[in-house]
């Protein structure tokens, strides 16, 4: 083939022209213009042969056309037919491949969208489907746009694997068998400079939330008992450390008679010297479980703190740290108040946390 140099805005243009022909499913035109562009940005041509399975022929007459007849070379009419459509195994095999994540497929980014999607059906089985039907696709698969959300890889798989099928149904029995409530513990950290989330706004105008940038805090101890959405908090604008930990401990004895059972992750203040110590000056009243290690989402009481997030600090501004602690505070005094509010944040997760729920 005679070397041809394309010009960059003849590229430009040939991309163009490739996203409307997928926009429309023209799936005779993706390929041509997929092998164009492939020639037009110097690409192997026995690979491109090979993943579009043409001839060498084809590609120089396809060539040829274009640098004659421009677009007009191009066939207008689709054909006939009825489209093809995706098997009941390769519509799986399409579920396995989304759920493993696009690096797996050979991409080099880690987000699908509804391009690349349409990009790989194309190039694993030969179908085109319009992109804009891709995300009704998707759905019909059960899959959903979903912001990802991060997960340690210190994860102990098989402590946590215990803890759901071992720890916690025992945990479940003991405090069944003796009448016992069972507390979710947690800390959590509302900035001064706000928290973002999503909301309805014009098109094109971006929302903006003042912030000023001040680097502090207002901290909140918390509990919530598994069987009845008590909730018990206190909040502080000193860090976070054993002694106000035992404090608050304290404070949670104090309202309850008799035992409790309490289960926390592995903070440091939580399993420090001083803790430890505490906690058995008070093993008459403390029943005191540890949740696996780099596991969060083993605790209930994370979504309440979200609650409190949307509620207090979402797209808000706080000038003055007085006014963030009174925001979170109200929040926080409101939701003591829903207790079936907060065993229906909590009950969701523990349902799925453990089958014998659902035998209770």
């Amino acid at each position: 083939m005679t070397r041809i140099t394309f010009q960059k805005e003849t590229v430009k243009e040939i991309q163009q022209k490739l996203s409307e022909v997928y926009i429309a499913g023209n799936l005779r035109l993706v390929r041509r213009i997929s092998v164009l562009l492939g020639i037009a940005r110097g690409e192997d041509l026995v690979t491109l042969l090979i993943t579009w399975k043409i001839t060498r022929q084809t590609a120089y007459n396809w060539l040829e056309s274009f640098v004659e007849k421009r677009w007009e070379g191009l066939p207008d009419h689709k054909p006939a037919g009825r489209p093809a459509r995706l098997t009941k195994s390769q519509k799986q095999e399409l579920y396995e491949a989304v759920q493993a994540g696009p690096e797996a497929a050979g991409y080099s980014c880690g987000c699908w969208n509804s391009c690349m999607i349409q990009e790989w059906i194309l190039q694993k089985f030969g179908v085109l489907y319009n992109r804009f039907y891709i995300c009704e696709l998707m759905r019909h698969l059960g899959l959903s746009y979903q912001k990802a959300r991060f997960v340690s890889d210190h994860l102990d798989e098989e402590a946590r694997r215990k803890w759901l099928q071992e720890a916690w149904p025992a945990i479940l029995a003991q405090a069944r068998h003796l009448h016992l409530p069972i507390f979710f513990g947690d800390e959590v950290s509302f900035a001064q400079w706000g928290s973002l989330s999503y909301t309805w706004a014009p098109k094109g105008h971006q929302p903006e939330v003042q912030t000023s940038g001040i680097r502090k805090g207002y901290k909140v101890f918390g509990v919530i008992e598994f069987f009845t959405g008590h909730f018990i908090y206190q909040g502080t604008s000193e860090r976070f450390n054993s002694e106000s930990y035992e404090e608050f401990l304290k404070k949670v004895l104090a309202k309850m008679d008799g035992q409790l059972i309490l289960i926390q992750d592995g903070a440091k203040y939580h399993t420090s010297k001083a803790t430890r110590e505490f906690i058995e000056q008070h093993q008459d009243r403390l029943i005191v479980y540890q949740l696996p290690s780099y596991s969060p989402d083993y605790n209930p009481i994370e979504f309440l703190w979200k609650k409190v997030r949307t509620k207090a600090t979402h797209n808000r501004y706080f000038a003055e740290f007085a006014k963030l602690t009174q925001s979170v505070e109200d929040a926080l005094a409101l939701l003591s108040t829903q207790a079936d509010e907060i065993k229906c944040l909590m009950g969701v997760y523990v349902k799925e946390l453990s089958d014998p729920l659902s035998a209770a």
